[in-house]
């Protein structure tokens, strides 16, 4: 298999190679930024030896999947083939026959964090930084400081100038890399960056790429929502929600890939019904069915959205095979709408099933509200795609629901999340007066 970059590639490393210290490649995925960054790394490695450079990813897990056993040897034998570095998985480092190094990290791995800072760094990558809080780039920037020089026919040449490469998907306009790289805005004093010419930014989408990618793919990118597309095929940054509850970023930083989970503690499939007839039912809401587990870790994590337009006979069999095929504990049930209908349908698809009824008594913006800080601190991750069911969850704002259609699907994970974490949605405690101790029959005054 040869290799060779195509015409938009070939302009993207034209930018990374510029002047600017910081340069970050955007757009759809699958574009090949990543690509074209790690193999900019080694050009660099094998050019200055003994030299450091980093690739951060902001979880470990991922980090380690998707460069160090994938992207990284792809890079050394598409372009490289007659150089053999050696990796070591279980640090994370490739070392070149000059004795150039290549470490891949992840930033929520304190202590592998806490190595790194003590070294210093020729080249820093943060692949996917729409995922990296801003606090983590800022300390890991620190370390871009290895002075080192570059050998050119054996003898020495210039210096290597420092680089800190970025790239992602899009996120929205609120993201501290819109903001530092397209506004040219200091992230925490609101003023003009120092240089604004230091930063350099190129959009590079999976259209640049169809030389290596299969129409199936672009088919799928074509066929995904609106806010998707205009994210993953189109590669801009979404507008800015005032008051977002969840965001795409949050989800994707947590999301799990590779079907690793941990054993689960319990597991519940939640209904959120709606009033859809075994007929007719195109024109009415769907049934939200969605099924999360509590792991052993601490974490929720949502496994399946089954969500369906249908009447009571297909949604209660969809309910319970659910049920069944995850081992779950119990049925959650919204019982709103149509009292204990829920409990009967289900019971009917499923005799003796456990079955817990919920009764919305706030909106659902204000249900949902609670569970945002537990997105933001990894304590709910989806394993794999749910793409309409993320659809409404970042719809949902502190100024209420502001998606397209009803939010059933969200809904029904709401009820999960809170079946799962009891204590978010527990009333206050009632402060009671201590009772008197007793003396005799009576009570002490």
């Amino acid at each position: 298999m040869t290799f060779e970059l195509t015409e938009r590639q070939n302009a993207a490393m034209s930018v990374l190679g510029s002047d600017a210290t910081h340069v970050m490649l955007f757009g759809g995925s699958r574009s090949g930024k990543t690509f074209l960054i790690v193999r900019a790394i080694v050009v660099r490695a094998l050019a200055a030896p003994n030299s450091r450079h980093a690739i951060f990813r902001f979880r470990l897990n991922a980090a380690r999947a998707s460069v160090l056993q994938d992207t990284l040897p792809k890079v050394m034998r598409l372009c490289f083939p007659g150089i053999v570095g050696t990796i070591n998985k279980t640090d994370g480092i490739m070392v070149l026959p000059n004795g150039s190094e290549v470490w891949i990290a992840g930033l929520d791995d304190k202590e592998r964090v806490e190595k790194i800072l003590g070294m210093e760094f020729a080249t820093l990558f943060f692949n996917e930084c729409s995922q990296i809080p801003k606090a983590s780039r800022d300390l890991a920037i620190t370390r871009l400081a290895q002075q080192v020089q570059t050998v050119v026919n054996g003898k020495p040449g210039a210096f290597l100038k420092p680089r800190a490469w970025y790239d992602c998907n899009p996120p929205s306009k609120a993201h501290w890399t819109y903001r530092l790289f397209v506004q040219k805005q200091d992230t925490d004093t609101k003023q003009p960056v120092a240089d604004a010419a230091d930063y350099a930014t190129f959009k590079i989408n999976p259209k640049d790429n169809r030389a290596n990618i299969a129409d199936s793919y672009l088919a799928t990118l074509e066929g995904m929502s609106a806010r998707l597309r205009k994210r993953f095929l189109d590669g801009e940054f979404g507008d800015a929600t005032p008051g977002a509850l969840f965001t795409d970023e949050t989800i994707e930083t947590w999301r799990v890939l590779d079907g690793r989970v941990p054993a689960f503690v319990r597991v519940v499939v939640a209904v959120d019904p709606s009033g859809s007839g075994d007929t007719d039912n195109a024109d009415n809401d769907a049934i939200g069915i969605v099924v999360a587990g509590l792991g052993t870790d601490g974490n929720a994590y949502v496994l399946e959205d089954n969500t369906v337009k249908a009447g009571p006979e297909t949604w209660g069999r969809i309910c319970t095979t659910s049920f069944d095929r995850h081992e779950a504990d119990c049925v959650v049930g919204e019982t709103n709408y149509g009292g204990d209908m829920v409990r009967m349908v289900v019971q009917t698809a499923r005799p003796r099933t456990p079955f817990k009824k919920v009764t919305a008594t706030r909106g659902k913006f204000v249900r949902a509200e609670p569970f945002s800080a537990l997105y933001e601190q990894g304590k709910v991750r989806h394993v794999g795609n749910f793409p309409e069911l993320e659809d409404e969850l970042v719809g949902f704002t502190t100024n209420g629901y502001l998606g397209e259609n009803s939010p059933n699907r969200a809904d029904a994970l709401v009820w999960a999340l809170a079946e799962l974490f009891p204590a978010l949605i527990a009333g206050p405690r009632v402060k009671r007066t201590p009772r008197p101790a007793r003396v005799g029959r009576g009570w002490a005054a």
